[in-house]
């Protein structure tokens, strides 16, 4: 009896395991690149379009339960948000307060960056995006360098990722 409690907890652990490799994978560059198909509205404009809910601090599409999803961080009078833009239409779908957790730790780092910043975000994605032909900008995140505000920006071309960094001063 106890021997095939142990096995069975043994399989259990190694399907587990490779169900969550296999998920990793899903969510990968090929995923993304392939979900990114459908997405008609630009990392820029779905910035833009979360402006409406506050100043934008970061942004990326992201595989989300299976589906694309462009996701924005945003600041307002001290307050964090998740605003969610259709990435088909650049319309709004949904806000959400940002209150605890990750996602706070990562929203006030990135509003310390975006408080000393000149440049917003959507023009340095599209400075990067200029600067890198055939390239679609997936993500950004500011942050501190030496002091001086810089964005991260994730580009991709097909499955193949690459990285640039925009001054915001």
């Amino acid at each position: 009896m106890r021997m095939s409690i142990i096995v069975g907890l043994a399989a259990g652990s190694i399907l587990a395991v490779t169900a969550l490799s296999a998920s990793a994978e899903d969510n990968g560059p090929a995923a993304l690149a392939k979900a990114l198909a459908e997405a008609s509205v630009p990392l820029e404009q779905g910035l833009s379009a979360a402006a409406r809910e506050g100043t934008p601090i970061s942004g990326k599409f992201e595989i989300e339960d299976g589906a694309l999803q462009l996701s924005v961080y945003t600041m307002q009078g001290g307050q964090f948000a998740e605003v969610i833009v259709d990435h088909k239409s650049g319309v709004i779908k949904k806000t959400e307060k940002i209150t605890e957790g990750d996602d706070l730790k990562a929203a006030k780092k990135q509003s310390r960056a975006m408080a000393k910043a000149k440049v917003p975000l959507d023009q340095a994605v599209a400075g990067a995006v200029a600067a890198n032909s055939g390239y679609r900008a997936v993500g950004v995140t500011p942050r501190l360098k030496g002091g001086v505000p810089v964005a991260d920006v994730t580009l991709m071309k097909g499955a193949k990722v690459k990285k640039a960094t925009a001054k915001l001063d």
